[in-house]
């Protein structure tokens, strides 16, 4: 999973990045366009279930899933005709899954902004409008190669052509893509458009650090980017960026004191993986012995075999069963053998369907 954190000049991304990653690859600055070539970092995704198991088993070693983030550069008005650093910023963002979008929702006259702006929802519509536009290129061209097609005698460009002009309408009114009401087949000619305003958003709204455990309705102009978020089919992270960044340079055990102290419950970059799990329908299955203990992300509603798959292609060619239990099952009768005398590992076939935490055994031949 790769996400793309993108916003205007100086809202605090790449303090934003560099905390969540723990790195300091990203170049914080206060003056627009610090960040030109996008940053990568990995950043592991934290899960108690693989302590429990590597308690367990004790194995070699221990894998969780991971998550590659990209700091994008800033984005102003007109990037989609190359104003700023725009065609870069735009092909960056055609690689990337999902978009976390910071917006700052607090004033700071020292903070230099390319526009002055310290509006969210201004922020918001600036960077929308660009990728919004970006889109409309994007379906006006595929519209007249659909045409062209259509005119030939291809009756299946005649779906894409009628697909075109409804899009285009909906980019035409401001609307992203993603919240076009479309049925499966025209969800599948969509999604070979590689449409910027269809992939899945979180607005990241950087907050002050003195509004942070105060309620919600108290912080400056959050109210305005729920509402932007609710109709775009988005979510909202509340997070700050300078509080992130003073939590990832704290040990671990003086970082959860920090953390309880403030009321915060999880670090933001735990809260945001949580979030990106939710926005793109994500779980993880889990595989333990003595070699390792590991876990493995797949999309909601996958099978057994497609599951498999993701281990190895063999897995998923001479599939034959999945032994599976509960994590909690497990966890909680102590060993896999116990389990198994109390009839609790389950034998699935091919149809069954995959569920967050299920600790499987693949039996396969090939």
């Amino acid at each position: 999973m790769k996400l793309g954190v993108v916003g205007l000049p100086n809202v605090g991304k790449s303090t934003l990045f560099n905390a969540i990653t723990q790195t300091s690859n990203a170049q914080a600055a206060n003056f627009p366009f610090c960040t030109i070539e996008p940053n990568t970092g990995m950043v592991m995704v934290p899960d108690h279930r693989l302590d429990v198991l590597a308690d367990m088993y004790h194995p070699k070693k221990v894998t969780p899933t991971t998550i590659e983030f990209v700091d994008i550069a800033g984005l102003v008005k007109g990037a989609s005709h190359g104003e700023g650093l725009g065609n870069k910023f735009l092909s960056h963002i055609r690689e990337v899954d999902a978009i976390v979008h910071v917006v700052r929702c607090f004033d700071d006259d020292n903070i230099i902004r390319a526009d002055c702006s310290t509006d969210p929802v201004s922020d918001i519509e600036t960077v929308n409008l660009e990728l919004i536009f970006a889109d409309m290129d994007t379906v006006q061209r595929r519209r007249d190669k659909a045409l062209r097609a259509r005119n030939g005698g291809d009756k299946a460009a005649l779906r894409e052509t009628e697909l075109c002009a409804r899009m285009l309408q909906h980019l035409e009114s401001g609307k992203p893509a993603r919240t076009l009401e479309m049925d499966k087949e025209e969800k599948q000619i969509a999604d070979s458009w590689f449409l910027l305003t269809d992939k899945p958003v979180i607005y990241a709204a950087n907050i002050a650090e003195d509004d942070l455990g105060k309620p919600e309705s108290e912080v400056k102009d959050l109210d305005k980017v729920k509402a932007i978020a609710e109709a775009e089919q988005a979510e909202v992270l509340v997070i700050s960026a300078a509080i992130e960044e003073e939590i990832s340079q704290m040990d671990e055990e003086e970082k959860q004191e920090f953390i309880s102290d403030l009321g915060l419950g999880q670090s933001g970059m735990e809260r945001m993986i949580t979030a990106c799990y939710h926005l793109l329908g994500l779980i993880s299955f889990l595989t333990c012995g003595e070699d390792e203990c590991r876990a493995w992300t797949i999309t909601e509603g996958t099978k057994a075999p497609q599951a498999a798959g993701k281990i190895h292609t063999d897995f998923e060619k001479g599939f034959i069963r999945a032994e599976v239990v509960p994590f909690e099952t497990l966890r909680e009768l102590g060993s896999m053998a116990a389990c198994k005398e109390k009839g609790l590992v389950r034998s699935e076939g091919k149809e069954y369907v995959m569920k967050d935490g299920d600790v499987v055994l693949f039996r396969f031949n090939v």
